[in-house]
């Protein structure tokens, strides 16, 4: 999983990358929370990110905040890391945006649980997306058929746009993702099929 960490203390930022790094995270490294916002604005933002709360230029809950107002990317499951510990201080960190929180000094159980959560909820989120893609594309592909078909009142083949006779079937398959079964409907049964069939056994009588 690619995570990205801010954090401005080096100590504690080089304990973090290196206990992620060992759980075989690709890890992503910046000091401050304006280095954070600019890494989870591209295109190829890392999808989970560790705030440090306090941090110079901007804080982890600002970055929160900008992060969830951003539209139209892919959301990034983010945990705060902070020495706050009072309940308004966390509620005022999830309100902003935040999914999770550490709080420091980080126990590395802890830490390797929540990020666990994490990147399952990561996980979810792409598969989910993925999914909605392909759906797109197939609604993408599906063609309609609308408008005024001019049809033969005793064939009934159907005339396409270039002044072309079709039958029905070929018509609607080609346009559709339609496919067609023959059978015999009760009423062509009874004024066709039937009289044949009793004929053909009058005629071997």
């Amino acid at each position: 999983m690619r995570i990205l960490i801010a954090e401005d203390d080096p100590v504690s930022r080089r304990a973090l990358e290196a206990t992620l790094a060992k759980w075989g995270h690709h890890v992503i490294v910046t000091g401050d929370g304006a280095g954070a916002w600019r890494a989870l604005q591209g295109d190829d933002a890392p999808p989970l990110a560790i705030l440090d709360w306090m941090m110079p230029e901007m804080d982890g809950v600002e970055v929160c905040r900008r992060v969830r107002e951003a539209a139209g990317r892919q959301p990034t499951y983010i945990i705060l890391l902070t020495a706050k510990g009072t309940r308004e201080e966390l509620v005022a960190g999830l309100t902003a945006g935040a999914d999770d929180y550490v709080i420091k000094p980080f126990d590395a159980a802890e830490l390797r649980a929540r990020v666990g959560v994490g990147a399952r909820v990561v996980e979810l989120q792409q598969s989910l997306a993925a999914r909605v893609r392909e759906l797109e594309e197939a609604l993408a592909q599906v063609k309609t058929l609308q408008g005024l078909l001019p049809i033969c009142a005793y064939c009934k083949k159907v005339r396409d746009d270039e002044n072309y006779w079709h039958q029905v079937e070929t018509y609607v398959a080609r346009r559709t993702d339609a496919r067609f079964s023959h059978g015999i409907c009760p009423t062509c049964w009874t004024e066709h099929v039937k009289p044949q069939l009793d004929q053909l056994k009058s005629g071997r009588g």
